[in-house]
């Protein structure tokens, strides 16, 4: 594989987890070269340019989007401006890797896709977790039959950030527990399951000055399972997700952020004692999974593969979403809308 050209890579703007995770693993990558990176701040720019080694730095997105030696993009910018910033580099000609959520909403994935589909390049939405081979090895737990028949999944995913700054407390930039961090339980139930839910129910409650969602809970119906998750953004940092089924139980203790130095466990329990004599630990080596997901893109790109979460499976957890939202206003339970 290492003879593939590398895909040249711009990214936009200097966001904290482009210059701290994803742009450091891709150029762990030897199917990624990072070209340029543009702010629009210069200055900022060229910090992240010299810090990482970056050959170009930008002071507009516009002359990143320019630039003819970059063949993809990576879209790590405020929620907002996912679709508005990636459908203009797709308009360049350019292959768009863009930060999760894709959009702000289903319709907003539309125009992304329609966008993508007229001019024929890949783009994708960056949830590695998709990629890491812990859930890969979840999966194959789940359809070895070895815990039965999956009825339940249950996830949770929370932090403490209360900095009026941070882009995540900007309800007007698409802020907010739901489209932050509730978007991971939802697209990992969903494609373990290998299904849509039917119908969701859900509630929030809002930071009293901020506007946007601090706490979520929802519960989704599939045809033969339920998903249930909890996210916040103002309470102890933890994550959990577990599979229940009828003869065992599986447990991913860090399921979204599992560290890229050390081994992570996957848990299968019997259910034969509740003091947990019953569990096995299967062990998944260190990785990177910002590094896989850079792969895996760049070997869509060379016509090698199919990107990891195409925008079809972005827009159907976009639907999730919405659908969630409505639910919390209404008190009942929604359909989220068909794709």
């Amino acid at each position: 594989m290492t003879s593939v050209e590398p895909v040249r890579w711009g990214v936009l703007g200097a966001a904290s987890i482009a210059v701290r995770r994803v742009v450091p693993a891709m150029q762990r990558s030897p199917l990624c070269r990072v070209e340029a990176i543009a702010s629009r701040d210069l200055a900022k720019a060229r910090a992240a340019a010299d810090a990482l080694g970056i050959p170009r730095a930008y002071g507009s997105y516009e002359e990143l989007l320019a630039d003819a030696d970059v063949e993809a993009i990576y879209n790590p910018l405020p929620n907002h401006l996912h679709v508005p910033w990636s459908v203009r580099a797709v308009e360049a000609g350019k292959h768009v890797l863009c930060e999760k959520p894709v959009a702000l909403n289903a319709a907003e994935a539309r125009t992304l896709i329609d966008a993508r589909d007229r001019h024929g390049v890949q783009v994708a939405e960056a949830f590695m977790v998709r990629t890491h081979p812990q859930w890969h090895r979840a999966r194959d737990v789940v359809a070895s039959g070895r815990i039965g028949e999956v009825k339940l999944i249950t996830g949770h995913f929370s932090y403490h950030r209360r900095d009026p700054a941070d882009v995540r407390n900007r309800v007007e930039w698409g802020g907010g527990v739901l489209l932050d961090v509730g978007c991971y339980p939802i697209t990992m139930s969903r494609w373990l399951l290998g299904a849509e839910p039917t119908e969701v129910i859900g509630t929030l409650e809002r930071d009293p000055e901020f506007g946007v969602d601090r706490l979520a809970a929802a519960m989704l119906r599939f045809p033969s399972a339920t998903a249930t998750f909890t996210v916040g953004g103002q309470i102890v940092h933890h994550q959990r997700m577990q599979i229940f089924g009828t003869h065992g139980r599986l447990e991913l203790p860090v399921p979204f952020s599992p560290p890229n130095d050390r081994a992570v466990r996957l848990l299968v329990d019997d259910g034969s004692d509740l003091f947990g004599a019953g569990i096995e630990a299967i062990e998944i080596p260190a990785v990177d999974q910002f590094t896989l997901q850079s792969d895996r893109f760049a070997e869509a790109v060379r016509g090698l593969g199919a990107v990891p979460v195409p925008l079809e499976d972005a827009g159907a957890n976009m639907a999730v979403i919405d659908a969630i939202f409505r639910s919390a206003e209404s008190g009942r339970w929604e359909a989220p809308a068909a794709s």
